[in-house]
C-alpha cells in the first residue's frame, strides 16, 4: 500500500500542478513564462511541481474572489441578496403604486 501512494501522490500532485500550470491566465503567472512552467512541470515532476504551487502562480487571498458591491481596494465580495440594499429597494419597483398600502384581502 505505501508503495502504491509513494507512486500516486506524486503522479496526482503533477497532474493537478500541470493542469493548473496551463489553464492558468499569463497575467497571472509569475518569475517565468507559462510554457517554461510546463516543461518545468513535466521534466521534474515533484520539484516541478511543488516550485509552481509555491511560487509559480500569483495566490489570491482566501475570501476574496468573486464579484461583490464597490467596497474600496477594487476588491468584490458576493452580498447576500437580503443584505443588498439595492436588491431590497427593486422588490418595492415591481408593484405599481396604486396597490401599495391595498389589503389583499379587501380584493
Amino acid at each position: 500500500m505505501l508503495r502504491v501512494l509513494m507512486f500516486l501522490v506524486p503522479l496526482a500532485l503533477s497532474v493537478y500542478a500541470f493542469i493548473d500550470c496551463i489553464s492558468t491566465k499569463d497575467d497571472d503567472i509569475r518569475h517565468m513564462p507559462k510554457p517554461l512552467w510546463a516543461i518545468l512541470v513535466l521534466l521534474f515532476p515533484l520539484v516541478g511541481s511543488v516550485s509552481w504551487l509555491i511560487a509559480g502562480k500569483k495566490r489570491r487571498p482566501a475570501g476574496g474572489a468573486g464579484p461583490t458591491r464597490g467596497r474600496g481596494g477594487g476588491r468584490q465580495q458576493w452580498v447576500a441578496p437580503d443584505d443588498n440594499p439595492d436588491f431590497l429597494k427593486s422588490l418595492g419597483e415591481d408593484k405599481p403604486d396604486e396597490d401599495r398600502g391595498k389589503d389583499p384581502k379587501d380584493g
